[in-house]
C-alpha cells in the first residue's frame, strides 16, 4: 500500500486494497528473465517470483526477481513481519517459518534502511516457549533495530469493522497493522485439519485476537472476510519443507521442497504453493479450498495459476503447466 494511503486509514475507510492496488491477473506478451542490472519495472510484470534454495539463498533470490527489497521497503520505514511461530516445534517439523527464512526478510529490511522491524505473531502455544523453540527469536537476536514479539496480550489490539464481511463483520487486530509501513507475511506451507491448508491468507489469523470466533462459524468465510481489511505488501511463502500431512501442529509427515514463493498477490502465491506438491497423499487444485474459493469471489487475487506469470531463477512461465500438475 503506498504512503499516500496509510494502512489505518485503509481500515477506518473500510476499502478493499484492490481499490489501491491492482491484483495480479493475466499479462500478455514475455518478460522475459529477470537479470541482474535489468530494470526494475520488469518486476512489476511478473505475478509470483519462485526461487529453489536453501532458505537464505530461496529468500534473496525469489526477492531478486520481483525487483528487490527496496521495491517495498524504503528509509524510515516501520516493517511488520508475520511469520508462524505459534507452536513450541523446530523447523523441521514443518509447522512454523523457518529461522532463517525470517532473519533473512529482517536482514534485508534493515539493510533497506527501516527503522523498526518488529516479527510478531499471536501465538497459539506459551509465548515463551514458541520464541524459542522455533528457532526465531535466535536467528533475529544479532540484527539491529529488530525485536520478536508474541501478541499474546489483549491490549495490543483494538477493534476494527469488516464493511465487506459475509461472516465476519468485526474483530479485535494488532495494533501494529495499523501503524505499520509495511506488512510482509512470511507463512509456511502446511496442511490444517480444520482449514485444508494453512498457507498465506490463513496466516493472518495470527494478527487478530479473538479467533475462536473463526472456528465456532463458517472458517473459510471467515478467512477471506479477514483478507479484505489486512492484506499484506508482499507475501513470502517458505516452502522449503511442507507439512503435508497431520498439520496445523505436528507431528506429521514433511517433504522437502526447497522452494520460497513470493508476489504481491496473496491468493496467486497460496495457489501456487498447492500445486508444488501432494497433500493428504492426494493433488488437489486451488478450487477445491474453500477459503481460495472464498477470497477470490470477493476479489483477493487470482485462483487460476494458469493466468500467472511465474518467474523462476532463470526463465519466466506462463504457469500452464503447473495448472495441468494440480
Amino acid at each position: 500500500m503506498g504512503k499516500e494511503c496509510s494502512r489505518r486509514d485503509f481500515l477506518k475507510l473500510g476499502i478493499g486494497t484492490a481499490a489501491v492496488v491492482g491484483l495480479a491477473g493475466p499479462l500478455a506478451g514475455s518478460v522475459g528473465p529477470l537479470l541482474a542490472g535489468e530494470p526494475r519495472e520488469a518486476a512489476r510484470a511478473i505475478d509470483l517470483a519462485v526461487a529453489t534454495g536453501t532458505p537464505r539463498a530461496g529468500v534473496r533470490g525469489a526477492l531478486e526477481l520481483l525487483g528487490g527489497i527496496g521495491r517495498f521497503v524504503k528509509a524510515g520505514d516501520f516493517v511488520l513481519l508475520k511469520p508462524n511461530m505459534s507452536f513450541a516445534t523446530p523447523p523441521e517439523m514443518g509447522a512454523t517459518t523457518h529461522p532463517e527464512v525470517v532473519a533473512a526478510v529482517a536482514a534485508m529490511c534493515v539493510d533497506a534502511g527501516a527503522r523498526r522491524v518488529l516479527v510478531a505473531d499471536h501465538t497459539i502455544r506459551a509465548s515463551k516457549v514458541c520464541l524459542e523453540y522455533t528457532g526465531i527469536q535466535a536467528a533475529c537476536a544479532g540484527l539491529d533495530r529488530t525485536n520478536v514479539v508474541a501478541l499474546n496480550d489483549e491490549t495490543q489490539y483494538t477493534r476494527i469493522p469488516i464493511p465487506e464481511g459475509k461472516v465476519l463483520r468485526t474483530t479485535q487486530i494488532a495494533r501494529d497493522v495499523l501503524r505499520a509501513d509495511v506488512l510482509i507475511n512470511l507463512p509456511v506451507a502446511k496442511s490444517h485439519s480444520g482449514a485444508g491448508v494453512a498457507f498465506g491468507i490463513k496466516n493472518l489469523m495470527g494478527l487478530v485476537w479473538d479467533r475462536k470466533v473463526f472456528h465456532t462459524g463458517d472458517l473459510h468465510q471467515s478467512i477471506a472476510d479477514l483478507g479484505t481489511v489486512i492484506r499484506a505488501d508482499l507475501t513470502i511463502m517458505d516452502a522449503t519443507r511442507a507439512l503435508v500431512q497431520g498439520g496445523p501442529s505436528g507431528p506429521g509427515r514433511t517433504e522437502v521442497l526447497d522452494r520460497i514463493v513470493a508476489g504481491t498477490d496473496p491468493l496467486a502465491v497460496d495457489s501456487y504453493t498447492l500445486s508444488l506438491t501432494k497433500w493428504y497423499n492426494r493433488r488437489f487444485t486451488a478450487r477445491q479450498v474453500r477459503h481460495f474459493v472464498a477470497a477470490s469471489e470477493m476479489g483477493l487475487g487470482e485462483i487460476d495459476t494458469g493466468k500467472l506469470r511465474i518467474a523462476t531463477t532463470g526463465e519466466v512461465s506462463d504457469g500452464d503447466e503447473d495448472q495441468k500438475n494440480q
